[in-house]
């Protein structure tokens, strides 16, 4: 069973990771706004229906963490990363919000990119060759 106000606070997370109101949210997993202010308020449960269009929308939430807490948000990515030493990798979980989401300068740069390269805190880097 669903604790409502346990679901609501996870819900809540989730629209502040994604940065919108509970009106955007109904908005763009089609509902009323009403069944978002209802469910936040912990009058409503959420219906089955309501929890697969946020899975289907925001495929970043785990089924499991929405409906009880159990598992991660946001959904971790595994990318294997090569290390400086010969032989070795190095597994990183890179999150969606790690991605910048906007260009730090608006300055234009003139010519072609031959390599870009990032270097990680533990040593380990990845090289991006054009």
């Amino acid at each position: 069973m669903v604790n409502t106000e346990d679901f609501s606070k996870r819900l809540i997370q989730m629209m502040d990771y994604y940065e919108i109101s509970a009106a955007l949210l109904a908005e763009k997993i089609e509902v009323q706004r009403s069944s978002i202010s209802h469910i936040l308020s912990g009058r409503n449960k959420p219906s089955l229906d309501f929890v697969l269009k946020i899975l289907k929308t925001f495929p970043e939430v785990e089924l499991y963490w929405l409906l009880n807490g159990i598992g991660k948000f946001p959904k971790h990515s595994k990318i294997i990363e090569s290390a400086p030493t010969l032989f070795s990798t190095v597994e990183k979980d890179i999150t969606v919000k790690e991605i910048p989401k906007r260009i730090i300068s608006q300055e234009k740069i003139e010519g072609d990119i031959e390599r870009i390269v990032i270097f990680y805190k533990d040593g380990t880097f990845k090289n991006y060759n054009s």
